[in-house]
């Protein structure tokens, strides 16, 4: 097979990746199903809340690790340098397809989360061109987090920082974000939308002063 053949194959293996429902194994495991308790969410945010701070993190990680298990190892394929519009092309095609699995997972029919942890994978596999924008993301995730206590505003926020980031930085060291890199770009803005879309119930109740602050059980 040739790379660009490999690659193709691993677009689907990425989205079965990404189908994987961390959150909800963990949660049946701990004698909770996320989606009847909390928000209903399997993501990182409603088993902290339903479990504690620890269950946190680990389906953060878990999630994380889905979208940057497939998009490194395409990176490597393309040995992180591609160099042409096709090549990055594969690329975020192979991230898309593991963020994909988790918006609408293959084991949920076609239901999931809300793809944050599994984007930032995404986004830190795609070395080294969105990583530092990745780390501004991260962030500012953190600061309007701890100012807020809103997962989601840190989210929502974070997520728009990000295609900002990148151009800012692309153009700053002269990089092709409008040639070779042109995928680059429109993947990091669909994904910022894409996540503000999934997130519309939280900012009508961040709207409304309903919206609930984060607060782990100490367990």
């Amino acid at each position: 097979m040739t790379r660009q053949q490999i690659l193709i194959a691993l677009i689907p293996v990425a989205y079965v990746i990404g189908s994987i429902p961390f959150g909800l194994m963990i949660g049946l495991a701990s004698g909770i199903d996320p989606r009847r308790a909390g928000s209903g969410n399997i993501g990182a945010t409603n088993l902290g809340r339903l479990l504690g701070w620890k269950f946190f993190a680990l389906v953060f990680t878990l999630d994380l690790l889905k979208g940057a298990a497939p998009t490194l190892a395409a990176g490597a394929l393309l040995r992180f340098a591609p160099g042409y519009r096709s090549g990055y092309l594969l690329w975020i095609l192979v991230g898309a397809a593991a963020i994909t699995g988790h918006l609408f997972s293959l084991f949920l029919r076609f239901r999931g989360g809300k793809g944050v942890a599994t984007s930032t994978g995404v986004v830190l596999g795609i070395f080294p061109y969105f990583t530092a924008a990745g780390a501004v993301a991260i962030i500012v995730w953190l600061v309007v987090f701890r100012l807020t206590r809103y997962v989601s505003a840190g989210s929502i926020v974070g997520s728009l920082a990000f295609p900002v980031a990148y151009a800012s930085i692309g153009a700053a060291d002269g990089w092709p974000i409008t040639g070779a890199q042109l995928p680059l770009l429109v993947f990091a803005i669909l994904m910022a939308l894409l996540i503000i879309f999934k997130h519309r119930g939280n900012i009508a109740r961040l709207r409304a002063g309903t919206e609930n602050r984060f607060a782990a059980r100490n367990v």
